[in-house]
């Protein structure tokens, strides 16, 4: 009679563990969609919050406040920029889900309108600040006690240069290695500033309108800090560390949708970029840009679309059979300033794309006809 009901006992729980096996399953698959490591961090920049005089770099509260409702609901871990760029630097996955967000230039909206925000969420960001419009104390600016009171709450401020010039432009005159020193002294002056005011600043810079080339980038790299541009896209493991992306988020691309689609998006395993300097000219406009990919696992490489700033889709050429590389240039030649080619690509995730930019940059002055 014992041994009957010791059976008994024992096959009741084995019917219960099995019975709890699809549910427990169910479970992890709704709650754990993606990978459990992925390749890249998807960075967020903005500049101004509810200030509509500004449309080309302002965010309406409306659609920050959705931002950040979207964020908290499909659980991203929201990481201070200074833990993404040491994961970078050693080339070593992320969790899932994991953004940053970064402000430029320390407009006084940040202080009123985006920290509360943030501050409410116990989440970290990043403000780069342009020391000069500070210390000048510009009314459009935050002021050094504001920020000393960020920071006591887990707001960090770094380099966006003292002057916030073109960076990367000679003026009359001036040949290289002048340059080189006044863009030196030009960012050693905001990091001294920084620590002045606030005790300490990370090795991290923004440039300035999202502009570089390959001689301030090496000037950058040589001073040890990892940098940031504007050119759309996540912030892969493999990118180039003196100019990762960023997603720009000013209200013509920020409605809730093109965000969800952002910041789901993942990094191309790009091998090799060429040419990396976004520089260009009359000789070589519209540029062509050739990438190729370490690998395409998970990449609809069939379904890969690039667009040319202000010309719509532009052809994509394979070099190969393998559809490992391949190439890509406007229909047109670009403007003057600055612009871009995207190109993103399906993958075997749901809703999720491959997302690269690379950024241009035309010195030459169009002449009028």
């Amino acid at each position: 009679m014992r041994q009957t009901t010791v059976l008994t006992n024992i096959l009741s729980l084995v019917t219960i563990c099995l019975a709890s096996i699809p549910f427990a399953l169910a479970v992890e698959s709704n709650t754990k969609p993606y990978e459990n490591n992925e390749n890249q961090a998807v960075i967020l920049m903005y500049h101004h919050f509810g200030i509509s005089k500004h449309p080309s770099t302002n965010i309406r509260l409306e659609q920050f406040e959705a931002h950040l409702e979207h964020l908290t609901q499909a659980g991203y871990e929201i990481w201070p920029l200074t833990k993404v760029t040491e994961y970078i630097r050693k080339n070593q996955p992320f969790p899932t889900r994991v953004a940053a967000i970064t402000v430029d230039d320390a407009y006084l909206s940040v202080y009123t309108e985006a920290y509360p925000r943030m501050l409410k969420r116990s989440w970290p960001f990043t403000v780069f600040v342009a020391t000069d419009g500070v210390d000048r104390k510009y009314p459009s600016y935050m002021s050094w006690q504001q920020m000393r009171e960020m920071q006591k709450n887990g707001v960090t401020f770094a380099n966006h240069s003292a002057s916030h010039n073109y960076l990367i432009r000679q003026k009359p005159g001036e040949n290289k290695q002048q340059w080189k020193r006044r863009i030196t002294d030009d960012i050693q002056r905001a990091q001294q500033r920084l620590k002045s005011e606030l005790g300490h600043a990370p090795m991290l810079f923004a440039y300035p309108y999202g502009e570089y080339n390959s001689l301030l980038a090496e000037v950058i790299s040589k001073m040890g800090y990892a940098a940031f541009g504007q050119h759309s896209g996540p912030a892969g493991i493999r990118d180039d560390i003196r100019a990762l992306p960023r997603f720009p988020m000013a209200e013509k691309f920020a409605d809730l949708t093109s965000f969800k689609q952002k910041i789901a998006s993942l990094a191309f395993f790009i091998e090799t970029q060429t040419p990396w300097d976004p520089s260009i000219d009359r000789n070589n406009n519209p540029p062509k840009l050739e990438v190729t990919l370490a690998h395409q696992h998970g990449i609809s490489t069939d379904q890969l679309t690039c667009f040319a700033s202000g010309q719509g889709p532009v052809d994509v050429e394979w070099q190969n059979k393998q559809k490992t590389k391949f190439s890509v240039i406007a229909s047109a030649p670009l403007p003057t300033g600055r612009s871009r080619y995207n190109c993103t690509a399906p993958s075997n995730e749901k809703d999720r794309f491959y997302w690269y930019s690379h950024l241009w940059i035309n010195l030459t002055k169009e002449h009028k006809k």
